[in-house]
């Protein structure tokens, strides 16, 4: 029989002029034939699962988009009707679409492999195309990597693919803690040599076998396992007849990559690199990588992938301080803290003394009273009893927590589940309401785990289910390891002084995948400007002490806050409302015109510290007890400080320093002690505080005056 025609040679016969007008194609693997996130993906497909609100399969079509594609082949898997309903009424299937055909491939495949031999039959690939998965994040410009691309492929026709790979510091968060990807790459032609997936845990597969050829016909190789692999790959279609011819190719890099590269002595063929140092781009491949991807979206290390692009038609998502995004129609009890880093869809509501911080909470969500959430992500229409905790776990659409329940870190409570009151769910616990998944789920609902009157089967794991660890145990989102960290910090590892505006238009970030700063770093960097806004909104709304108070210990434990730090940021607060409240001009603000405004000094002054004293008390001052006044002085040389930088600062100082004495937040020996300081003369210090010499000086007279009294009552005794 004759040898099948190569679809490649096709395209070599097309004219020069026909290749610069080809429509540049995609090929998207919508399932990874996986099971890292089962349960979930035991009733829904793993790329419409919820990433920051939105379904993993926006990211890939929105870089899709960016990137010029104009035709897209969607390769379905499990749960094809359901991804057939969703794209069918998505915004990718209108006439406003930029895409000029989007098509949905089914077929029984039931490996990546055998998508592309379905997809070689179908003869629909004309040209280079895009590889990607469907669960990839990226803002990076294709068009640098597929120039180059082209430009090889003029001078070789067996360069016939071009993997675009991020670099990343070798222990980013990203990256597998199980399985590392090895590639050995020849820098002068981009090219990769070999691939190879070392072990971090056994021992025996921690070495990479290098064929001794390599070194001896190569002038030079890196051996390069600083590279986060976006698959991400620029293809020729000849790509699809070796697919076709080896049946034994199953996955893009473990058996295509590994073996062309390993056979190029008998096809010629060539694989090249073309490695980003700037931009964002990352593969949701498993619930680590869901937990660390969603942080840098909310982060807005992937800009404009961010909740506020509302990426999805009728979102409506905000930006507000302390990167927290809400949608319309969210309702927060007044006692309620939202902390930083936070995502709250439309018509969720959040109940009185509740706490949620570093979490997304889907739509329609039902959140109790005195609950708290840390790190976790509770999907669409869930429902969280009073008193509940949860920290690091993962919550899908329609589950149920009863009340006073304890959600440990690593657990997943898949959709439809209900938790019964007073239970605690361990860590290592995946619990579905699927009933019928072959031997992988219990037949009957689990009363010892979900309680009396709850519903739900727990799932065990395959041993072999999660290949980017070599244990069950680690495929959870949390990674359990004692030097682990579930930080913000970013492909991302965030977040500094710089405003959301710097931020935000700064696309490409190198440090975030250079760098694994910890999280305390930048927590403690940005706490005084988060704080510090927080207090002043307060201030400015005149909210109670006790409101502003629960929110500041909020923030103060998010970001491991010492006392100084809340002095600071107290201080701070204080004086800029001070200086708001003394300005003659009104706000432009249309929410802030019925303020007060154009006060003198001296009754701001006493407007604000009178009302909010208790904050200081609470939070400031604690050496009351003790002959030094470490804690007053510190406070007194922060406000001399502020007072410094402001016009009339001199006049302030003297209002604030009589003030905090008149409501003895400050003590006479803390008076005393700071004006000694040696702190409180240096520069513009010395200046700002000549007003408040007479004061001081009345202090001392005072003091004076009370030990001569003593004095004399002590002779009249005698």
């Amino acid at each position: 029989m004759a040898p099948k025609p190569s679809k490649g040679a096709a395209a070599k016969q097309k004219p020069k002029e026909d290749q610069q007008e080809e429509t540049l194609q995609a090929v998207v693997l919508a399932d990874s034939y996986e099971r890292r996130f089962t349960p979930f993906t035991l009733e829904r497909p793993r790329c419409l699962l919820p990433l920051a609100n939105t379904p993993l399969i926006e990211y890939t079509l929105e870089f899709l988009a960016n990137a010029g594609v104009g035709d897209i082949f969607i390769a379905c898997g499990a749960h094809t009707d359901q991804v057939e309903e969703y794209i069918n009424d998505s915004k990718w299937k209108k006439s406003s679409s930029p895409f000029r055909s989007l098509t949905l491939l089914q077929s029984s495949a039931t490996s990546v492999g055998d998508v592309m031999r379905d997809l070689d039959n179908r003869d629909l690939i004309t040209g280079d195309f895009l590889l990607v998965s469907g669960d990839v994040v990226a803002n990076l410009a294709i068009e640098p990597a597929l120039a180059r691309h082209r430009a090889r492929r003029e001078k070789d026709k067996n360069a016939i693919m071009t993997m675009i790979l991020r670099e990343a510091c070798f222990n980013h968060r990203t990256k597998s803690k199980g399985r590392r990807p090895v590639f050995i790459i020849d820098p002068s032609a981009d090219r990769c040599l070999h691939y190879e997936e070392m072990s971090r845990r056994q021992r025996e597969d921690r070495y990479v076998n290098i064929d001794p050829e390599l070194l001896s016909t190569h002038g030079e190789i890196e051996v390069r396992e600083d590279l986060i692999d976006c698959y991400i790959d620029i293809c020729t279609p000849e790509i699809l007849s070796l697919w076709s011819d080896n049946f034994d190719y199953q996955s893009v890099r473990k058996s295509f990559l590994f073996g062309v590269l390993k056979d190029y002595e008998l096809n010629g063929k060539t694989i090249h690199t073309h490695i980003l140092q700037q931009h964002y781009a990352a593969r949701v491949r498993s619930l680590r990588a869901y937990d660390a991807i969603s942080k840098d979206i909310v982060s807005r290390w992937t800009y404009p992938l961010c909740p506020d692009s509302n990426l999805v038609k009728d979102q409506t998502y905000r930006l507000g301080r302390g990167k927290v995004y809400e949608e319309d129609g969210v309702i927060l009890a007044r006692s309620s803290v939202l902390r930083k880093r936070t995502v709250v869809g439309k018509g969720t509501s959040v109940g009185d003394g509740s706490i949620i911080g570093d979490s997304i909470l889907g739509r329609r969500c039902q959140i109790g009273r005195n609950v708290t959430i840390e790190g976790s992500y509770i999907w669409d229409h869930a429902v969280i009893g009073d008193g509940s905790v949860i920290k690091q776990a993962v919550i899908a659409n329609e589950a149920v927590i009863g009340r006073d329940c304890v959600i440990e870190p690593g657990a997943l409570i898949s959709f439809g589940v209900r938790i019964s009151d007073h239970r605690t769910i361990p860590g290592t616990s995946r619990i579905t309401s699927a009933k019928s998944i072959g031997q992988s789920v219990s037949t009957q609902t689990d009363t010892d785990l979900v309680g009396k009157g709850g519903e739900g089967y727990t799932y065990t794991s395959d041993s072999n289910e999660d290949s980017d660890t070599s244990s069950t145990t680690s495929s959870r989102l949390i990674y359990l390891h004692p030097t682990a960290s579930f930080s913000n910090s970013s492909i991302s590892t965030l977040h500094s002084d710089e405003s959301d505006s710097q931020i935000l238009h700064d696309s490409s970030r190198r440090d975030s995948f250079r760098s694994d700063h910890s999280d305390d770093t930048f927590q403690t960097r940005d706490f005084h400007v988060e704080a510090t806004a927080s207090i002043l909104d307060g201030l400015q709304k005149g909210d109670s002490p006790d409101v502003i108070h629960l929110e500041l210990l909020s923030q103060r434990l998010t970001a491991n806050a010492n006392d100084h730090m809340l002095r600071s940021a107290l201080v701070s607060a204080f004086m800029k409302r001070i200086t708001n409240l003394t300005d003659p001009s009104p706000s432009s603000d249309p929410n802030q015109q019925t303020q007060l405004s154009g006060l003198g000094a001296g009754e701001a002054v006493k407007l604000v510290f009178g009302k909010y004293k208790f904050l200081i008390e609470q939070l400031a001052i604690f050496d009351k007890s003790s002959d030094e006044k470490a804690d007053q002085v510190d406070f007194l040389i922060l406000v001399q400080r502020d007072a410094a930088s402001r016009p009339k600062g001199e006049n302030l100082l003297l209002f604030v320093a009589k003030e905090l004495y008149d409501l003895e937040v400050v003590e006479e020996d803390g008076v005393l002690q700071w004006w000694s300081d040696a702190r409180s003369v240096e520069g513009d210090m010395g200046r700002v505080r000549e007003l408040t010499g007479s004061f001081v000086g009345w202090l001392r007279e005072a003091e004076e005056g009370g030990s001569e009294d003593d004095s004399e009552e002590e002779s009249e005794d005698e």
